[in-house]
Protein backbone atom coordinates (compact mmCIF):
# COMPACT_ATOMS: atom_id res chain seq x y z
CA UNK A 1 0.00 0.00 0.00
CA UNK A 2 1.53 3.43 -1.02
CA UNK A 3 1.40 6.45 1.62
CA UNK A 4 -1.86 8.03 -0.40
CA UNK A 5 -4.51 9.34 1.55
CA UNK A 6 -8.30 7.49 0.80
CA UNK A 7 -11.18 10.47 2.00
CA UNK A 8 -13.78 8.81 3.49
CA UNK A 9 -17.77 9.96 3.30
CA UNK A 10 -19.49 10.52 6.22
CA UNK A 11 -23.24 10.76 5.92
CA UNK A 12 -25.63 11.08 9.02
CA UNK A 13 -24.00 7.95 11.42
CA UNK A 14 -22.00 5.62 8.59
CA UNK A 15 -18.55 6.40 7.19
CA UNK A 16 -18.13 4.55 3.68
CA UNK A 17 -14.62 4.09 3.52
CA UNK A 18 -12.85 3.06 7.32
CA UNK A 19 -13.71 0.19 8.92
CA UNK A 20 -16.64 -2.87 7.58
CA UNK A 21 -18.19 -2.10 4.27
CA UNK A 22 -21.40 -0.33 4.64
CA UNK A 23 -24.48 -2.17 3.46
CA UNK A 24 -27.11 -0.98 1.71
CA UNK A 25 -30.23 -1.89 0.58
CA UNK A 26 -32.37 -0.58 -1.74
CA UNK A 27 -36.13 0.11 -2.36
CA UNK A 28 -37.91 -0.11 -5.82
CA UNK A 29 -41.61 0.49 -5.15
CA UNK A 30 -44.04 2.57 -8.40
CA UNK A 31 -45.84 4.58 -6.03
CA UNK A 32 -45.38 6.34 -2.80
CA UNK A 33 -47.74 3.83 -0.80
CA UNK A 34 -45.65 0.85 -1.87
CA UNK A 35 -42.36 2.80 -0.81
CA UNK A 36 -43.90 3.87 2.04
CA UNK A 37 -44.53 0.02 2.32
CA UNK A 38 -40.97 -0.82 2.08
CA UNK A 39 -39.54 2.02 3.99
CA UNK A 40 -41.54 -0.05 7.08
CA UNK A 41 -40.61 -3.30 6.42
CA UNK A 42 -36.54 -1.95 6.71
CA UNK A 43 -37.31 -1.18 10.49
CA UNK A 44 -36.80 -4.90 10.83
CA UNK A 45 -33.67 -5.00 8.95
CA UNK A 46 -29.88 -3.75 9.23
CA UNK A 47 -29.24 -1.40 6.27
CA UNK A 48 -26.30 1.27 6.83
CA UNK A 49 -27.76 2.96 3.62
CA UNK A 50 -31.18 3.04 1.79
CA UNK A 51 -31.15 3.28 -1.81
CA UNK A 52 -34.03 4.66 -3.41
CA UNK A 53 -33.96 3.30 -7.22
CA UNK A 54 -36.16 6.16 -8.43
CA UNK A 55 -36.21 4.79 -12.43
CA UNK A 56 -38.95 2.32 -11.06
CA UNK A 57 -40.73 5.46 -9.77
CA UNK A 58 -44.04 5.74 -11.79
CA UNK A 59 -44.09 9.19 -11.77
CA UNK A 60 -40.28 9.78 -12.40
CA UNK A 61 -40.97 13.02 -15.05
CA UNK A 62 -42.71 14.33 -12.17
CA UNK A 63 -39.92 16.41 -10.63
CA UNK A 64 -42.12 17.69 -7.59
CA UNK A 65 -44.13 14.39 -6.81
CA UNK A 66 -40.65 12.62 -7.06
CA UNK A 67 -38.98 15.57 -4.25
CA UNK A 68 -42.04 15.04 -1.93
CA UNK A 69 -41.70 11.22 -2.12
CA UNK A 70 -38.20 11.83 -1.78
CA UNK A 71 -38.78 14.34 1.58
CA UNK A 72 -41.38 11.51 2.95
CA UNK A 73 -38.31 8.67 2.39
CA UNK A 74 -35.82 10.48 4.50
CA UNK A 75 -37.96 11.20 7.26
CA UNK A 76 -39.32 7.59 7.48
CA UNK A 77 -35.95 6.30 7.09
CA UNK A 78 -34.22 8.25 9.47
CA UNK A 79 -31.60 7.90 10.80
CA UNK A 80 -30.58 5.64 7.91
CA UNK A 81 -29.27 7.95 5.07
CA UNK A 82 -31.21 8.30 1.78
CA UNK A 83 -28.88 7.31 -1.72
CA UNK A 84 -31.07 7.91 -4.83
CA UNK A 85 -30.49 6.33 -7.41
CA UNK A 86 -31.65 7.14 -11.08
CA UNK A 87 -30.78 4.15 -13.23
CA UNK A 88 -30.86 4.51 -17.10
CA UNK A 89 -31.72 1.90 -19.37
CA UNK A 90 -28.52 2.17 -20.86
CA UNK A 91 -27.13 0.35 -17.68
CA UNK A 92 -29.70 -1.54 -16.72
CA UNK A 93 -32.28 0.54 -15.16
CA UNK A 94 -35.61 1.17 -15.90
CA UNK A 95 -35.13 5.30 -16.75
CA UNK A 96 -35.33 6.20 -20.44
CA UNK A 97 -34.58 9.81 -20.06
CA UNK A 98 -32.66 11.84 -22.33
CA UNK A 99 -29.58 13.53 -21.03
CA UNK A 100 -31.22 16.92 -20.43
CA UNK A 101 -33.91 15.21 -18.80
CA UNK A 102 -31.71 13.04 -16.40
CA UNK A 103 -29.34 16.03 -15.71
CA UNK A 104 -32.46 18.00 -14.43
CA UNK A 105 -33.93 15.51 -12.49
CA UNK A 106 -30.69 14.66 -10.60
CA UNK A 107 -29.38 18.48 -10.17
CA UNK A 108 -33.02 18.86 -8.44
CA UNK A 109 -32.37 16.32 -6.13
CA UNK A 110 -29.16 17.34 -5.46
CA UNK A 111 -30.80 20.45 -4.62
CA UNK A 112 -33.74 19.67 -2.58
CA UNK A 113 -32.11 18.97 1.19
CA UNK A 114 -33.53 16.02 1.55
CA UNK A 115 -31.11 13.37 -0.30
CA UNK A 116 -27.90 12.06 1.67
CA UNK A 117 -25.77 10.55 -1.04
CA UNK A 118 -26.64 10.96 -5.23
CA UNK A 119 -26.05 8.42 -7.98
CA UNK A 120 -24.89 9.52 -11.11
CA UNK A 121 -23.44 7.38 -14.17
CA UNK A 122 -20.43 9.10 -15.01
CA UNK A 123 -20.75 7.98 -18.59
CA UNK A 124 -23.05 10.97 -19.04
CA UNK A 125 -20.75 13.11 -20.11
CA UNK A 126 -21.31 16.70 -19.27
CA UNK A 127 -24.16 15.83 -17.69
CA UNK A 128 -22.56 13.76 -14.86
CA UNK A 129 -20.12 16.94 -14.53
CA UNK A 130 -22.76 19.81 -13.71
CA UNK A 131 -25.05 17.15 -11.15
CA UNK A 132 -21.23 16.80 -9.67
CA UNK A 133 -21.05 20.87 -9.58
CA UNK A 134 -24.51 20.98 -7.68
CA UNK A 135 -24.26 18.48 -5.63
CA UNK A 136 -21.66 19.18 -3.97
CA UNK A 137 -22.13 22.99 -3.81
CA UNK A 138 -25.47 21.56 -1.54
CA UNK A 139 -23.03 19.27 0.32
CA UNK A 140 -24.23 16.46 -1.27
CA UNK A 141 -21.42 13.47 -1.59
CA UNK A 142 -21.85 12.04 -5.24
CA UNK A 143 -21.41 8.49 -6.10
CA UNK A 144 -20.01 7.87 -9.96
CA UNK A 145 -21.62 4.82 -10.99
CA UNK A 146 -20.60 2.43 -14.48
CA UNK A 147 -22.92 -1.31 -14.88
CA UNK A 148 -21.87 -3.39 -17.65
CA UNK A 149 -24.61 -5.93 -17.61
CA UNK A 150 -22.74 -8.05 -20.78
CA UNK A 151 -19.39 -8.90 -19.95
CA UNK A 152 -16.60 -8.76 -17.68
CA UNK A 153 -13.88 -5.69 -18.69
CA UNK A 154 -9.98 -6.75 -18.82
CA UNK A 155 -8.71 -5.35 -14.95
CA UNK A 156 -7.07 -2.74 -16.80
CA UNK A 157 -9.86 -1.13 -18.16
CA UNK A 158 -12.04 -1.96 -14.57
CA UNK A 159 -9.20 -0.13 -12.73
CA UNK A 160 -9.15 2.98 -15.92
CA UNK A 161 -12.91 3.39 -15.59
CA UNK A 162 -12.54 4.02 -11.19
CA UNK A 163 -10.21 6.21 -11.97
CA UNK A 164 -11.64 8.11 -14.66
CA UNK A 165 -14.90 8.43 -11.89
CA UNK A 166 -12.26 9.65 -9.28
CA UNK A 167 -10.83 12.35 -11.64
CA UNK A 168 -14.60 13.23 -12.26
CA UNK A 169 -14.80 14.55 -8.57
CA UNK A 170 -16.72 12.04 -7.25
CA UNK A 171 -16.73 10.95 -3.53
CA UNK A 172 -17.15 7.52 -4.66
CA UNK A 173 -16.49 5.67 -7.80
CA UNK A 174 -18.89 2.07 -8.21
CA UNK A 175 -18.41 -0.53 -10.71
CA UNK A 176 -21.06 -3.62 -11.46
CA UNK A 177 -20.26 -6.31 -14.25
CA UNK A 178 -21.34 -9.40 -15.08
CA UNK A 179 -19.13 -12.37 -15.17
CA UNK A 180 -19.50 -15.31 -17.62
CA UNK A 181 -16.67 -17.72 -15.55
CA UNK A 182 -14.93 -17.68 -12.42
CA UNK A 183 -11.83 -16.49 -13.99
CA UNK A 184 -14.01 -13.29 -14.51
CA UNK A 185 -15.18 -13.17 -10.38
CA UNK A 186 -11.37 -12.88 -9.71
CA UNK A 187 -10.70 -10.62 -12.32
CA UNK A 188 -13.33 -7.93 -10.93
CA UNK A 189 -11.43 -8.81 -7.71
CA UNK A 190 -8.35 -8.11 -8.91
CA UNK A 191 -8.84 -4.80 -10.30
CA UNK A 192 -10.67 -3.97 -6.89
CA UNK A 193 -7.14 -4.36 -4.81
CA UNK A 194 -4.66 -2.90 -7.84
CA UNK A 195 -7.07 0.40 -7.84
CA UNK A 196 -7.27 0.20 -3.77
CA UNK A 197 -3.84 -0.04 -3.44
CA UNK A 198 -2.18 1.76 -6.31
CA UNK A 199 -4.71 4.46 -7.36
CA UNK A 200 -7.72 5.42 -4.46
CA UNK A 201 -8.18 8.42 -3.38
CA UNK A 202 -12.01 7.99 -2.59
CA UNK A 203 -13.50 4.68 -1.15
CA UNK A 204 -14.58 2.62 -3.88
CA UNK A 205 -17.43 -0.09 -3.92
CA UNK A 206 -17.23 -2.73 -6.71
CA UNK A 207 -19.23 -6.44 -7.45
CA UNK A 208 -19.79 -9.12 -9.93
CA UNK A 209 -23.23 -9.53 -10.68
CA UNK A 210 -25.14 -12.61 -10.51
CA UNK A 211 -24.85 -15.85 -8.84
CA UNK A 212 -21.56 -16.80 -9.47
CA UNK A 213 -20.78 -13.18 -8.83
CA UNK A 214 -22.04 -13.28 -5.00
CA UNK A 215 -18.93 -14.20 -3.31
CA UNK A 216 -17.94 -10.19 -4.49
CA UNK A 217 -21.29 -8.99 -2.40
CA UNK A 218 -19.49 -10.42 0.81
CA UNK A 219 -16.07 -10.58 0.38
CA UNK A 220 -15.40 -7.78 -1.66
CA UNK A 221 -14.37 -5.33 1.50
CA UNK A 222 -11.12 -8.11 1.76
CA UNK A 223 -10.03 -6.54 -1.55
CA UNK A 224 -11.01 -2.90 -0.89
CA UNK A 225 -14.44 -2.16 -1.76
CA UNK A 226 -16.60 -0.02 0.74
CA UNK A 227 -19.67 -1.31 0.34
CA UNK A 228 -21.95 -3.76 -0.55
CA UNK A 229 -25.72 -4.24 -1.77
CA UNK A 230 -27.87 -6.21 0.04
CA UNK A 231 -31.69 -6.80 -0.84
CA UNK A 232 -34.54 -6.70 1.54
CA UNK A 233 -37.42 -8.93 -0.39
CA UNK A 234 -37.14 -7.08 -3.97
CA UNK A 235 -33.64 -6.85 -5.80
CA UNK A 236 -32.05 -4.29 -7.21
CA UNK A 237 -29.54 -6.33 -9.39
CA UNK A 238 -28.74 -9.98 -10.66
CA UNK A 239 -27.07 -11.86 -7.76
CA UNK A 240 -27.97 -9.46 -4.69
CA UNK A 241 -28.33 -11.22 -0.97
CA UNK A 242 -30.43 -11.13 1.62
CA UNK A 243 -29.44 -8.23 3.66
CA UNK A 244 -29.36 -10.30 7.03
CA UNK A 245 -27.44 -12.97 5.43
CA UNK A 246 -25.13 -10.63 4.27
CA UNK A 247 -24.86 -8.88 7.47
CA UNK A 248 -24.09 -12.65 9.40
CA UNK A 249 -21.56 -13.51 6.38
CA UNK A 250 -19.77 -9.72 6.97
CA UNK A 251 -19.90 -10.57 10.80
CA UNK A 252 -17.75 -13.83 10.62
CA UNK A 253 -15.27 -12.49 7.90
CA UNK A 254 -14.76 -9.44 10.72
CA UNK A 255 -13.93 -12.09 13.74
CA UNK A 256 -11.96 -14.53 11.71
CA UNK A 257 -9.86 -12.05 10.20
CA UNK A 258 -9.49 -10.03 13.72
CA UNK A 259 -8.40 -13.58 15.05
CA UNK A 260 -6.15 -14.21 11.83
CA UNK A 261 -4.06 -10.48 11.57
CA UNK A 262 -3.90 -9.24 14.91
CA UNK A 263 -3.45 -4.84 14.79
CA UNK A 264 0.05 -4.24 14.26
CA UNK A 265 1.18 -7.38 12.40
CA UNK A 266 2.39 -7.74 9.03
Amino acid sequence: MSSRTVRTVRIGDVTIGRGAPAVIVPVLGRTTAELREQAAGLGRNRADVVEWRVDHFGSLTDIPAVLETAHELSRLLSPAPLLVTCRTSAEGGSADLDPDAYGELLTALAASGTVDLLDVEYRRGDVAGAVLEVAHRHAVPVIASNHDFTATPPAEEIVARLCAMQDLGADVAKIAVMPRDRADVLTLLTATRVMFEEHARIPIVTMAMGPSGAVSRIAGHVFGSAATFAASGTTSAPGQLDVDDVRTVLEILERAGAAAVPDGAA
